[in-house]
């Protein structure tokens, strides 16, 4: 079945298009997100499911979720990139909101996860306002975008209660 396409008051999450991907590839290529993500142009990846996040109609980033469906474990991972020059403006914490509400409301899922570099003040901050809480460090967890050596992860969860 299709993503569906979701609204928010200053945010529409809409399925990645083929006419998204020079936008997010440029945003994708800006420092402090390839920081984060890598240098490459390889981000759209088929085990996740991606939204462009559109405000006014125009890209200014992507959230995608992935999700574990063994029912011992059953959950969803979700991630997120946006513009530099967005930062700051509550659009990754509401895109966040709207994602985590799908999942939650019409996916059925009651636990979310998301595994930010652990010195990602940004995008925690997002999380946080959303409900996530930190749950631990994960050390030397991935590579860093030029290979030079690894980082730690925050690994964080929402349950389906704690939305905010």
């Amino acid at each position: 079945m299709p993503a569906p396409t979701l609204t928010g008051d200053r945010v529409v999450l809409r399925p990645v298009s083929p006419q998204d991907h020079a936008a997010l590839s440029r945003i994708r290529a800006t420092d402090e997100v390839s920081r984060w993500w890598g240098y490459d142009d390889e981000f759209l990846d088929a085990d996740c499911v991606q939204f462009a996040v559109l405000v006014h109609g125009r890209p200014i980033g992507m959230i995608q979720y992935a999700e574990e469906t063994d029912p011992m474990y059953r959950h969803a991972g979700i991630d997120l990139f946006l513009d530099p020059q967005t930062h700051g403006q509550g659009y990754g914490s509401e895109a966040i909101r709207l994602l985590a509400g799908h999942l939650f409301d019409d996916i059925g899922h009651h636990r979310l996860v998301i595994d930010p570099a652990a010195a990602n003040a940004a995008a925690i901050a997002a999380y946080r306002k959303a409900g996530f809480r930190p749950v631990g460090v994960m050390r030397s967890y991935e590579r860093n975008a030029d290979r030079s050596g690894w980082h730690d992860g925050l690994l964080m969860e929402l349950l389906a209660g704690e939305l905010t």
